[in-house]
């Protein structure tokens, strides 16, 4: 356990490490396990309609939440129970090494004109179409989804780890998933998925504003440009949390992200992100670094706030 931590404090850095070191679990992730689980309920649940998809919602999320509840009842008097507990489950819960080994083989591939390739890896990062981009628009999503999924990977699930322990840890992993599942604007889920996307909005509107924060701390002589930025454009996306980091980075890296988005066949036009260039493959491999700085400083953060 590292020492002059608290319990929980210490679980969250080593779960942390465990995730810079090994990446996700190779078999069984928990994760996965959940979103087997949670497919074959919305089978059983579906329907056009919004209370379904809050009892959905519900379900899915308490249940991870109880469980999250029983092992910390199970190690309240195991100070090291609850350090292994909390470590396993920070670890498994975290994205950061898979986050950064997808936006570093997306700028491989980019940077060797592999673009159908590029296309068909995009996928891991985002949901969007990706049948008709070309480089510089498979550049700006990479790009953007690095942003986004610091804030959503990394530094949300710390946060709700640090105010909240492992309950915390694995009911924003569950209600996170559940948005990747079911919270798009699809004639499927309009309804049936609004109550996963609109409280996946409000559990990330505090970690998504400290992660765009730490996005200017980590900036370095870009500090004062990335602030700018994200003070000024953050609140231009359509989603009120992913714009935040995402106007951060922007200003940060000097490029300019936003613009035409395709998911599903829905088209989205949003505002421009940043007075710079348009992002290069080489600004994608900078986007990662500055991911795993923000990340460092959300972990060393929720180590001083954990209880």
């Amino acid at each position: 356990m590292p020492l002059r931590l608290g319990t929980s404090a210490a679980g969250l850095v080593t779960g942390y490490g465990a995730d810079a070191l090994f990446g996700d679990p190779r078999t069984g992730h928990p994760v996965a396990l959940f979103g087997t689980a949670a497919a074959r309920l919305e089978h059983r649940l579906w329907a056009d309609s919004k209370p379904r998809g809050v009892a959905y919602a519900a379900l899915c999320t308490f249940g991870a939440v109880g469980l999250g509840v029983a092992l910390q009842a199970a190690t309240r008097r195991r100070p090291f129970a609850r350090f292994a507990a909390t470590a396993v489950c920070t670890w498994v819960v975290l994205g950061g090494r898979g986050l950064a080994a997808e936006g570093a083989e997306m700028a491989r591939l980019l940077e060797a004109g592999e673009v159908p390739e590029a296309r068909q890896r995009l996928s891991h990062l985002c949901a969007r179409d990706a049948t008709t981009l070309d480089s510089a628009e498979l550049t700006r999503a990479a790009t953007e989804s690095i942003a986004e999924n610091t804030s959503d990977a990394v530094v949300a699930p710390l946060f709700w780890g640090a105010v909240a322990g492992i309950p915390g840890l694995l009911g924003y992993r569950a209600l996170n998933t559940l948005d990747a599942m079911v919270g798009y604007r699809s004639p499927r889920y309009r309804r049936f998925g609004w109550a996963a996307a609109r409280a996946d909005d409000v559990v990330n509107l505090a970690p998504s504003r400290i992660g765009a924060a730490l996005t200017v701390l980590s900036a370095g002589g870009r500090a004062r440009e990335a602030w700018r930025t994200w003070r000024r454009d953050g609140g231009r996306h359509p989603s009120p949390n992913a714009g935040q980091v995402e106007a951060a980075f922007a200003g940060a890296l000097d490029v300019r992200l936003g613009g035409t988005n395709s998911y599903g066949g829905e088209v989205e036009s949003r505002a421009r992100l940043g007075d710079g260039r348009e992002p290069e493959p080489l600004d994608l491999r900078r986007a990662v670094r500055l991911s795993r700085r923000v990340g460092a400083a959300a972990v060393a953060l929720a180590a001083v706030a954990a209880r």
